[in-house]
Formats: C-alpha cells, sequence, structure tokens
C-alpha cells in the first residue's frame, strides 16, 4: 500500500515574479490591523532586499483614533482625532519612503450594490471585528473573482484574522482555484475555502452580541487581552512571509491562545 502524499498549496507564480509590486489591501486599522502594518513593512522591505518589487498596501478604515485607542493599538496621544488609516499610513510612508495609500471610508458596496473604488488587490487582510464584516469581504470577492481578468491586481488570495479576549485564528483562503504545478513529492491543492465558508456557522454563534466601542483604554483590556492582537499579527505575517520565501505552505492558518501560550497550526486538507 502506497503512503499518501502530503498536501501542499504552492503560491500563484504571480506572487514569487512579479514586474510591479503586489497590491495588498488590508481591512481594518485596530488592534490587529495596526500591528499588521507594520508586519507588511518589514515584509516589504525584507522582499526588495531579496529583488522583488515588493507590496503596494491601501488600509481600510472609517474610524477616528480615540483616547482608548492608545496603549492597545499602535497610535499615540498626538494622533487622537485623527483617522486612524490616515495616521498610521503616513508614519509608514515617512519612515520607508513608499506610497501607500489610506481609504477612509468602509469596505462595503455601496446603496446601489456597486463594489467600492480601488476593492481590487491580489492579497486581501481583513482585521475586523463582525461577522457581518466578513461576509461582506467574501461577496465582494468573490463577485471579482466572476469577472477575474488578467489585470495584475487580480485577486488570489484572502487572510482573515479574528480574537476574542485570549484566543484567536488566522485563516487563509484563495479567491477561486490557484494553478499548481505537478509534484511527485506533495500533492497540490489549488482551492483553500473562505472562512465564511468553512467556518461560517461557527463565526455566527461566536459573535458576541455587544460591539460597543470601548470608551478608555481599561476598559478595552476588559474585552481584549494586550498582547493577543500582536501575538496574532506575527504569527500571520509569518505564513504570509513563507508564501514569498517558501514558494508553498502545508498550513492554511492556526488556532492561537495567548492564555496558557497553545497554537495548534491547521494543515491543509
Amino acid at each position: 500500500m502506497m503512503n499518501e502524499k502530503p498536501k501542499m498549496h504552492f503560491t500563484d507564480k504571480y506572487l514569487l515574479a512579479p514586474t510591479n509590486p503586489i497590491t495588498v489591501n488590508l481591512i481594518g486599522a485596530g488592534g490587529t490591523g495596526s500591528k499588521m502594518l507594520t508586519g507588511l513593512m518589514e515584509i516589504n522591505e525584507s522582499l526588495l532586499a531579496l529583488g522583488h518589487p515588493g507590496l503596494q498596501v491601501r488600509l481600510w478604515d472609517d474610524d477616528l483614533v480615540t483616547s482608548a485607542n492608545l496603549g492597545r493599538q499602535r497610535f499615540f496621544e498626538c494622533e487622537v482625532g485623527l483617522q486612524k488609516s490616515v495616521a498610521l499610513i503616513n508614519r509608514i510612508n515617512r519612515c520607508i519612503g513608499s506610497n501607500w495609500k489610506a481609504e477612509t471610508v468602509k469596505f462595503v458596496k455601496d446603496n446601489a450594490g456597486n463594489l467600492p473604488e480601488n476593492a481590487r488587490a491580489t492579497i486581501t487582510i481583513t482585521c475586523v471585528d463582525t461577522v457581518k464584516a466578513r461576509f461582506g469581504v467574501a461577496e465582494i470577492l468573490t463577485e471579482l473573482n466572476e469577472k477575474r481578468s488578467y489585470f495584475r491586481d487580480s485577486p488570489k488570495y484572502w487572510m482573515d484574522f479574528g480574537n476574542s479576549q485570549y484566543s484567536g485564528q488566522v485563516i487563509l483562503s484563495t479567491v477561486g482555484n490557484i494553478n499548481q504545478p505537478t509534484s511527485q513529492k506533495f500533492e497540490p491543492v489549488k482551492n483553500l475555502p473562505f472562512v465564511t465558508n468553512e467556518y461560517g456557522e461557527l463565526l455566527i454563534q461566536s459573535e458576541k452580541n455587544d460591539n460597543t466601542p470601548s470608551c478608555s483604554l481599561a476598559e478595552a483590556l476588559e474585552k481584549q487581552e494586550l498582547f493577543i492582537n500582536a501575538s496574532l499579527a506575527q504569527m500571520g505575517c509569518d505564513l504570509l512571509w513563507g508564501l514569498f520565501r517558501n514558494g508553498m505552505t502545508p498550513y492554511k492558518g492556526f488556532f492561537h491562545n495567548l492564555k496558557d501560550f497553545r497554537t495548534v497550526p491547521i494543515p491543509i486538507a
């Protein structure tokens, strides 16, 4: 009896050798998103050092910085009252001389059902706090995939971050099928399902009824531990970095519990 080949997803070849920077839509600039942006900056600088064109990031968030965001999110006292996306993107651009963009609106369809401008990106990363927002992103990506073209920013991947007070998860999905090479060693997997398809019922059941914004940092810490967002962001960045650096991944995400320091990878099935 022959042993089954281990399953592996091979990175879309466009990510590995593009002629232009890889476009990224980062949706949400809060506890996870603000730290994920720093990780994307580090990935970008590392890719450039390796001769890759790097990343072109667009950050989406319609919220303003409040005093409750200080400490747990990557904001400072002098930024209170500013648009979150603008404050973070300006800081990154000043730091590395990039031309990344800020969007001060939600990543949603308008009342007429039209897609948001600049919705198309090779990689979409969601750091949102509601199930409704995730299903909205899934709908937009599905529509973009149905209108798939050969433009350089044709959507390829969706990485979703979610967390509760002590724990969280990161799920990597493909937008449609990704062409895979033949392999004698591995069983290539061309499709990684959306988080909304695979864990939709679980997301709905786990969503809390009270999403009222915190009025202070102390109140915010009662809802989410100080380092759960940063911990998830770092590990998620490593998963994304592996797509570029290794050209393949045997995992499509992980479940992470910071309270007892346990992480369980999710193998590709």
